[in-house]
């Protein structure tokens, strides 16, 4: 038999622990790699009886602080799991990095799958079934933004105040630093950044917010509902309307141009303003403002992928198979819809 590898694992050691302090699980493991979860290091483990987990830790090398963070995915997914929120099982954290590294934590395999491209909806969802997806899709959300932190044990997930004015001087400064080693600046966003300082509007209950919900980031059973919500690892407390509309983006409405790799871009999905009402009708939110949450989310992706180009322009990132003047057009894409939402306020 041909001895394993896992990249950023100790096979002996994982097995051992989680052989020590996970029950019903029993080692050794056939390994298999997972892909997607921002390059976290995730692996199916299928044991001898048939029974199987997945493992999760964070890349090798030297990482950002706060980045990857294992701890804040394991007390999601382990304080969620209660609750009418789908998160995997949690089964076992480990925090010593003498076992291999780095923390890990275990959690239950769900049958299911994201949805990264219009190809993977159009295999795994049927077109009579997409509605039924869409609905499941912002019930979860509206479940998860109906929780409330502290009766869960999250009240000391992040601060409770502020969060779009924390977001919007962080991707700005992001903004600002990479212009140099971008080649380019845009005046709009400057003008939108101040906009949405100007026009700050007061924050209501903190909430858990995913940070990143989507397709790609739940797992689709067969029946075309989310069974569970994954990497959680940039999730905080703050304020539901700015994850609803980081959620709605992708939505299309009839007629309007959408990013032909979005995997809501297939056809039999409801329009985002009904989805948005659905949320509404779940949440009591009021949604007269959510025009300021879909341009500050739009305006905020335009600083993320202005970041990236950056590193690719300045050689930290490998321009293999990039396409650069793609990646520059959805910045300039981004901050067009940001300005959109702003002019329909």
């Amino acid at each position: 038999m041909t001895e394993q590898t896992a990249e950023g694992y100790d096979i002996p050691a994982v097995e051992a622990w989680i052989g020590e302090h996970v029950a019903g699980l029993a080692p050794p493991f056939t390994w298999t790699r997972l892909e997607g979860g921002h390059s976290n290091l995730t692996y199916r483990l299928d044991d001898a009886a048939g029974r199987s987990a997945v493992v999760r830790r964070p890349p090798q090398g030297e990482l950002l602080p706060k980045a990857h963070d294992m701890s804040r995915e394991w007390a999601l997914i382990s304080k969620l799991g209660p609750t009418s929120v789908p998160v995997p099982e949690a089964l076992g954290f480990c925090e010593d990095p003498a076992v291999t590294g780095a923390w890990f934590y275990v959690m239950g395999l769900v049958d299911a799958r994201p949805l990264y491209n219009p190809a993977e909806t159009e295999a795994w969802v049927p077109p009579e079934r997409r509605v039924i997806l869409a609905h499941s899709f912002f019930d979860v959300l509206a479940e998860l933004h109906a929780q409330d932190p502290d009766a869960i044990g999250l009240g000391d997930l992040g601060k409770k105040d502020s969060y779009v004015g924390r977001q919007l001087k962080t991707w700005y400064r992001s903004w600002t630093a990479s212009t140099e080693f971008a080649g380019f600046d845009d005046e709009r966003a400057h003008t939108l950044q101040q906009f949405f300082l100007d026009n700050l509007p007061e924050q209501g209950t903190a909430r858990v917010v995913h940070g990143d919900y989507g397709l790609h980031n739940c797992l689709i059973g067969a029946d075309s509902t989310v069974r569970a919500v994954v990497d959680w690892e940039i999730s905080t407390l703050g304020d539901p309307l700015a994850d609803l509309a980081y959620a709605l983006n992708p939505w299309p409405e009839p007629g309007e141009e959408i990013d032909p790799e979005n995997a809501t871009a297939v056809e039999g999905f409801p329009p985002r303003s009904e989805l948005a009402r659905r949320y509404a009708d779940r949440t009591g939110a009021n949604l007269g403002n959510l025009d300021y949450y879909v341009g500050f989310n739009r305006w905020k992706s335009a600083a993320i992928l202005q970041g990236v180009y950056a590193r690719y322009q300045a050689g930290n990132k490998r321009t293999d198979g990039a396409d650069l003047v793609a990646l520059r057009n959805k910045i300039d894409r981004a901050l067009e819809f940001a300005q959109k939402a702003v002019d329909r306020l």
